[in-house]
């Protein structure tokens, strides 16, 4: 057993009353232990949450935030990461499925090869539905076919960053659900060392998960935003070779039987012409903006 007096745990927390009376204990034992931090955040819980915290004591390293109204599971993050003036920080969830033994081995594996961000990877946890599972593997592999992405579990709950990091760049990042993916792919469009270590995930005890359909569509279009603002001719110059190999396969028949380029034909030609020049100014302000990051 080892300090990790520079290390602050954050867990946002919604409607996880139950789940806390029996995680919290135990987390507070841990922090004691290894003499780190935790900052918690009840993200406006309409549950016993506020009461339930209330009865613990506030210190110097054990810090309770509340807000009057939920913001998201982003938003609570983001006010953690605001409290938080340690040299690395951790997020795991309330509801008490971390095993708090892997943050040493998140810690430990940061420290032997000096990386930027440790994701916890739950690829082998069996706790998955199938619905879930599915999600999942439609928006790795949809972040794979727009970027390079050296990790498999992109939206794991516990992840340990440097922190002078994620608070650069956490304005970029949703307060949504998505927060964990989209936080992930900006660390490594960045060129930053994101690493991956397996940790183990227990079942839930009690409440249920608001992770949903709607939370998959957001991430979805969160990729395709951070995509855009990162590389944008990943995304444009696709769709402008598509329109002009489906114009093209539309008119050259019609050429070929005399019948002239129609007005469809010449629209498509000029609407992969005007994708292609729109990612390319993208692309310049997009290459401003990293410019003007580096410069601050």
């Amino acid at each position: 057993m080892y300090a990790l007096n520079n290390l602050t745990i954050i867990v946002p927390a919604y409607n996880e009353a139950p789940a806390l009376k029996e995680f919290l204990p135990r987390l507070l034992n841990y922090c004691a232990e290894r003499n780190c931090y935790l900052i918690l955040i009840n993200d406006g819980s309409t549950d016993e949450s506020k009461t339930l915290l209330d009865q613990f004591t506030q210190t110097e390293k054990i810090v309770f935030l509340h807000h009057k109204l939920n913001r998201g599971y982003g938003a609570a993050i983001k006010s953690g990461l605001a409290a938080c003036n340690t040299e690395l920080v951790i997020t795991i969830d309330a509801d008490g499925q971390h095993a708090l033994e892997d943050i040493d081995k998140l810690y430990a594996l940061m420290e032997s090869c000096d990386a930027d961000l440790v994701v916890g990877s739950r690829q082998h946890s069996g706790y998955n539905s199938y619905y879930r599972g599915v999600g999942k593997f439609i928006i790795r592999n949809l972040a794979r076919i727009l970027m390079t992405v050296p990790v498999q579990d992109l939206n794991s709950g516990m992840k340990l960053y440097r922190t002078e990091l994620a608070k650069q760049y956490i304005h970029l990042a949703p307060d949504t659900m998505s927060f964990s993916d989209i936080f992930t792919l900006i660390f490594i469009n960045n060129r930053n060392l994101v690493v991956e270590e397996p940790i183990h995930v227990q079942k839930r005890k009690t409440g249920k998960s608001t992770i949903g359909i709607e939370t998959a569509f957001q991430t979805v279009m969160e990729i395709i935003n951070i995509v855009i603002l990162f590389s944008p001719m990943k995304i444009f110059l696709p769709l402008s070779l598509l329109c002009l190999i489906a114009t093209a396969t539309w008119a050259i028949p019609l050429i070929y039987m005399g019948r002239g380029l129609s007005i469809a034909s010449l629209l498509g030609i000029i609407l992969g012409i005007l994708l292609f020049l729109l990612g390319l100014i993208a692309e310049q302000l997009s290459q401003i903006r990293r410019n003007q990051h580096k410069s601050i």
